[in-house]
């Protein structure tokens, strides 16, 4: 059995929404990453992902996305050999100022450049790839007029 993970990728004005993930977590405590969290059980439902990381990102950091578009998926263990699949999604900001609105959780928020990531020695290397790859969704969608 595997627990279902879903983060989103939000870009505003050029950056990424971070979050400091709460000394509490007991996975990455402490440490960047995208916003997001676990499914849960509901039944019969659809689109339970997508409407997953619209409450988790309402909840951790008070903001409304939408339009969600599939970035990349991927598996790991967590330190305490836990299975998790992690899907991550591209979300358009829609309205609200992030910021850390689940203690529990959320720890800060920090808006970084895609530079900034890409160079920042402390960020993990999935992160990155992440990044990166909802940075090319970013750039097809962008209409250049000349």
């Amino acid at each position: 059995m595997f627990i279902v993970n879903v983060e989103g990728a939000i870009y505003k004005n050029k950056k990424w929404l971070l979050i400091r993930r709460s000394e509490k977590e007991e996975h990455a405590g402490g440490s960047l990453s995208l916003v997001g969290g676990k499914v849960e059980k509901e039944g019969t439902s659809s689109d339970i992902l997508e409407k997953t990381l619209i409450r988790e990102i309402a909840e951790e950091v008070g903001i409304e996305v939408s339009n969600l578009r599939y970035v990349n998926s991927s598996s790991f263990v967590t330190d305490s050999g836990i299975n998790v699949v992690d899907i991550v999604f591209l979300c358009d900001h829609e309205s609200g100022e992030a910021f850390a609105k689940s203690p529990d959780e959320v720890d800060d928020v920090i808006w970084m450049t895609t530079q900034q990531i890409l160079n920042n020695s402390n960020l993990p290397i999935y992160l990155k790839g992440n990044i990166k790859l909802a940075e090319k969704l970013v750039n097809n969608n962008t209409v250049v007029i000349s």
